[in-house]
């Protein structure tokens, strides 16, 4: 049974609260879990299956029927830090033999933070923390499941600590929030933990928005790094367009090409291993 699943507004920055609990947010992919009459069934957030590449998770049976909210994420042994590259590479693997030999060498982790069926009733209705106790009070069926922790009421301590380990973020939800079915709401904010960089725009897209982000490698060239989609204001974007005109080296079918002359800063979720901005946001020109 797919539940389309709550989803999290964004706090402007660090906050605490004694009305919210505080979670660390885990680098994976939102995974719903489904049991029903002894079958399992794995959705991502836009309900796309993925039983075949998770089989440690699928494969695993509660004694009763249940419904359960939460992140699949791989953990980087070198640090011990939830890695979204990693889990990417679980999530694309579609051939039997490569799936199976990642499960040994690239073990994924369902860290569970809601429930929302249990023994054939909607717990959707109930507050967070009644969730959260009747979650706490069903053991998990192997170790590749865990219950993500909670604080309360500490936020911009927790944050702080998230932040010295270079995690991605916090997640504060009221405590006495229902679930939401596939609304994002105030009631659930996350706070990343968010990278700058400084760029070059290289370029930038003929149809929708987007500008394309160079950075120095080093041998002191110019390489792609990303597309520039969000953050960008009509009067940044007016400001680009009115100069960039002659600054224009060529194109093709998708994209204008430019010379590096124009530098931004922007934020970002973290580099990928492929050495690419992640999610990379607009906030300033740099004169």
């Amino acid at each position: 049974m797919f539940i389309s699943p709550m989803l999290l507004a964004t706090a402007p920055g660090p906050f605490s609260d004694p009305r919210y609990i505080f979670e660390p947010k885990i680098d994976g992919h939102r995974l719903l879990f489904s049991q029903k009459s002894g079958a399992v069934s794995l959705y991502t957030r836009h309900n796309n299956i993925c039983v075949l590449q998770y089989p440690e998770i699928s494969g695993a049976i509660f004694p009763h029927d249940i419904v359960l909210d939460g992140e699949i994420a791989c953990t980087d042994p070198a640090t011990g830090i939830s890695d979204f590259d990693l889990i990417m590479t679980r999530f694309k693997a579609q051939r039997s033999d490569k799936i199976a030999q990642l499960v040994t060498s690239l073990p994924a982790t369902f860290v569970v933070f809601d429930i929302l069926w249990y023994k054939g009733e909607d717990l959707r209705g109930l507050p967070l923390l009644k969730r959260k106790e009747i979650l706490a009070n069903i053991p998990m069926p192997s170790a590749s499941f865990g219950v993500v922790p909670h604080v309360v009421g500490a936020g911009e301590a927790l944050f702080a600590q998230i932040q010295s380990r270079g995690m991605e973020g916090v997640v504060g939800k009221r405590k006495d929030s229902v679930y939401e079915t596939g609304y994002r709401s105030d009631n659930w904010r996350k706070v990343i933990n968010w990278s700058h960089a400084n760029v070059y725009i290289t370029g930038y897209k003929k149809e929708e928005f987007g500008w394309l982000a160079g950075v120095v490698d080093d041998q002191g060239r110019i390489r792609p790094a990303g597309i520039i989609e969000l953050g960008a204001t009509p009067t940044h974007k007016k400001a680009f367009y009115g100069v960039v005109k002659q600054l224009v080296t060529g194109e093709d079918r998708d994209f204008v090409y430019v010379e590096p002359r124009i530098r931004a800063q922007v934020k970002m979720r973290n580099w990928t291993r492929a050495g690419m901005l992640r999610s990379p946001v607009f906030e300033r020109f740099i004169v």
